[in-house]
């Protein structure tokens, strides 16, 4: 056609060409792009510029031609209805300094506010050999080197196979368009909602809606570098379940990112402690069960200084008693993390998602790692870390993926039913012949899923908290015997040695979640974060420290109200509801059960009337 001009005009959806002269005016044209884009009103918005400057608008009433528009030019196009606004916005116009348009304002943790600050160059010394120029000059041999290259990463020792995260980033927002045309989109493989042209799954399905095709790639970068153990104590009184008892165990690891130096931009993981949640394990099997005070534990490890940055299992099994090794049985021949562990790490990492300004989402990926004890080539405890990739997140998040049951090193990707769509996902491999082929994922091996990290301990060894000579009973091990609260009757129980010691302060709090301490302890809890001993020893001359001291020194002591001599469940009572407990003649093992506590209530403690519980005996009740 005379004087006809192709326009593109490029949405979340995709880019189209609409066909315009130059004479037309700005109305008509956006009737093509609704008509075009399948918009039943107005509904978006349409900027000459991708940050979303220069918008086309109707009431403008002015020709293409003299809006500067020519054959060629790229528009952008934003959807501003709440349909629209939930798919995922191409808004690719993103650099080190800047976020990305429709990103929401986000704070990210203080390693990433502190690595997008550091210039991050490899710099190199002059060359005596190669290098031909003055002191002062620079050539190839000895020019900076960008943090993401591969050549300087494949030489290090040992080799790095993936670069860090803010390399990653670097990598995208460099050159000459500053990453002008890079998003970190996060993958979905769920129908996008909002699409009215056909009935919803699995009456209809079209390309707008219809998530695309996943084909598997090992992911080149990763968010964390290295784990590294403060000190070989926190891992020993972990393994000690498994020495006891043979059954494995599980434990969330709590600790700190900071900066790895041994990678270019890198960030490590430091762990400090490791808390064991209510779980049930058996030689070959795990089961984590709800643990009331998860929260009371993120809140106290927030108020020293920690966080939850992972979680560590074993699967051990021993080979030979008399010389203390074990069995080596993950392996390249076997499998690094089976399936179902792949499905639950991807699960711990979609729970605690990695903060990004430069995603639409204001998340990407996830620094949450993966630790396993187990076996090595010279059959000693080893410790292995992983992360699994984004892909995996994705397939996990979505319900795409399900564990093999006679294959561990296996996943399989579900198959689209009348409940769930689910996109088809693929992986290369090479065939017998050398060729590469693509192969659907069914079965999957979850190589394609995992991602290695490093697992240190300090040659110096660290520690955040004191270390005691009679340490306090870990949380959570009844099964041998141990239980804080017999330890919380033992008098003197912070009045001697450091007053700062962590286990303590995670004994009060935890082992009393009916009383007032949330508050008061904070002051407790600062002096350890600072390891201040003043402040330490001022919180001991406080009242609430002299209300323990007394109710523990009850502890095997016959005093009024209590002649059987078991003063810690009274102590307790008192503690819980501020009234005395007093005697009453009763079968001992009943349980008193009111508000969060639960403790055996011996034959001279008498339930108050006050009390909103219930105490349940033979034929009696409250």
């Amino acid at each position: 056609l005379p004087h006809s001009q192709i326009i593109r005009v490029q949405s979340p959806e995709g880019v189209k060409r609409i066909t315009a002269t130059k004479r037309e005016t700005v109305g008509t044209f956006l009737k093509k792009v609704a008509k075009e884009f399948g918009f039943r009103n107005n509904g978006f918005s349409v900027y000459t510029n991708r940050n979303r400057t220069g918008e086309i608008t109707a009431a403008q009433n002015k020709s293409l031609n003299l809006l500067k528009i020519k054959h060629g030019d790229m528009l952008f196009l934003y959807p501003s209805s709440p349909a629209g606004s939930s798919s995922e916005t191409m808004d690719t116009s993103v650099s080190q300094n800047s976020r990305p348009g429709g990103a929401p304002q986000v704070v990210e943790d203080e390693i990433d506010q502190y690595l997008i600050k550091q210039d991050g160059k490899i710099y190199r010394n002059r060359d005596q050999q190669l290098c031909r120029h003055g002191p002062l000059g620079k050539c190839v041999h000895c020019v900076p080197l960008e943090p993401f290259d591969e050549d300087y990463l494949n030489h290090l020792e040992p080799p790095v196979k993936h670069m860090s995260f803010h390399a990653y980033i670097r990598k995208l927002t460099g050159g000459a368009d500053k990453g002008k045309f890079v998003a970190l989109e996060n993958i979905s493989c769920k129908i996008k909602s909002g699409c009215e042209g056909h009935p919803p799954w699995p009456e209809g399905i079209c390309t707008k809606c219809q998530p695309s095709a996943i084909t598997l790639n090992r992911q080149k970068y990763r968010h964390v570098d290295n784990i590294m153990f403060e000190n070989h104590t926190i891992a020993d009184r972990f393994l000690d379940f498994w020495r006891k008892t043979g059954n494995q165990h599980l434990g969330y690891l709590y600790g700190r990112y900071t900066e790895h130096k041994d990678i270019p931009l890198g960030i490590r993981a430091e762990v400090a402690a490791i808390y064991e949640p209510p779980q049930i394990g058996t030689q070959n099997s795990l089961e984590i069960l709800e643990d009331p005070k998860a929260e009371v534990v993120d809140e106290i490890a927030a108020k020293l200084g920690l966080r939850k940055v992972g979680w560590i299992f074993t699967d051990l099994v021993s080979e030979d008693t008399r010389k203390g090794t074990v069995r080596y049985s993950r392996n390249k021949d076997t499998y690094f993390l089976s399936a179902e562990e792949c499905i639950t790490a991807g699960n711990f990492q979609n729970q605690q998602p990695n903060i990004c300004r430069l995603s639409p989402d204001g998340h990407f990926g996830s620094k949450f790692v993966t630790v396993v004890a187990t076996g090595g080539p010279d059959n000693q405890v080893h410790f292995e870390g992983y992360q699994v990739s984004n892909q995996c997140m994705a397939l996990v998040r979505d319900e795409c993926l399900l564990p093999c049951r006679d294959a561990p090193e296996l996943g399989y990707a579900k198959e689209s039913s009348s409940e769930q769509y689910v996109p088809d996902v693929f992986y290369k491999d090479i065939d017998k012949f050398g060729n590469e082929i693509t192969q659907l994922a069914r079965p999957l091996p979850v190589e394609y899923l995992i991602i290695d990290i490093t697992t240190t301990f300090p040659k110096d060894p660290v520690y955040t908290f004191s270390i005691s000579q009679n340490p306090f009973p870990i949380e959570n091990r009844d099964v041998l015997g141990e239980t804080q609260r017999d330890k919380l009757g033992h008098p003197g129980m912070l009045g001697k040695g450091n007053s700062s010691d962590s286990e303590s302060c995670l004994a009060l709090e935890c082992s009393f979640p009916t009383c007032d301490f949330q508050d008061s302890i904070s002051l407790l809890l600062e002096a350890v974060r600072t390891k201040n001993e003043e402040l330490a020893q001022t919180w001991k001359k406080s009242e609430q420290w002299a209300t323990i001291e007394q109710l523990c020194s009850k502890r095997g002591v016959p005093g009024a109200g209590c002649p059987s001599g078991r003063g810690v469940p009274c102590a307790l009572a008192e503690l819980a509801c501020g009234e005395e407990a007093v005697p009453w003649s009763w079968d001992p093992g009943i349980v008193w059960v009111g508000r969060d506590l639960e403790v055996p209530l011996p034959g001279c403690c008498k339930p108050h009337t006050s009390w909103p519980g219930a105490v349940a005996g033979p034929g009696q009740g409250w």
